[in-house]
């Protein structure tokens, strides 16, 4: 059971890149720097990764947590300052969410079709399913990955240590 398809997603595969790799060799001073024109440093879109993953994974468990109110809610203030320590906690968290949208991605069919409700703003509540929401996560962090991907190379900390598309 289960779909093979988004558990590879999760990690990156094929044309995605994985998203542990794209950040697990960059210090804490690289991912909390900013680049002209960018509004988030590598640090906060990873952050912002792991507040929706939070967010998705705690209604699929049943949690009545509050949609934000604006999109600002979602992104982390800009670290200051950045510790290596903290950097740490941040891509373990990443780690660990990934970990489970995986271990999600395994499940049998009658769990991938279970309704999860009360998604959104309280006033337009909507529900969806956990396989809906599972392939939402994916390609959400895919997205926010490929902007890691992109300051790296502004940064000039193309690729990482593990590899990963030059063309």
């Amino acid at each position: 059971m289960g779909d093979t398809t988004l558990r590879e997603l999760v990690y990156g595969k094929g044309a995605h890149v994985d998203p542990i790799a794209c950040v697990e060799d960059i210090s804490a001073d690289v991912a909390a720097s900013t680049v002209d024109g960018c509004p988030h440093s590598i640090w906060q879109i990873v952050e912002h990764m792991n507040y929706w993953m939070e967010y998705d994974l705690g209604k699929i468990g049943g949690e009545n947590t509050a949609y934000p109110e604006q999109a600002i809610e979602s992104w982390p203030a800009h670290p200051e300052p950045a510790s290596e320590e903290q950097w740490h906690a941040v891509r373990h968290r990443l780690e660990h969410r990934l970990s489970r949208l995986a271990e999600l991605a395994n499940s049998d069919d009658e769990e991938m079709e279970r309704t999860v409700s009360n998604l959104g703003f309280a006033h337009a509540p909507r529900s969806s399913n956990v396989y809906r929401m599972l392939w939402q996560l994916a390609i959400h962090n895919s997205y926010h990955v490929g902007q890691i991907a992109l300051l790296r190379r502004q940064l000039g900390k193309w690729p990482p240590r593990r590899g990963g598309d030059t063309w």
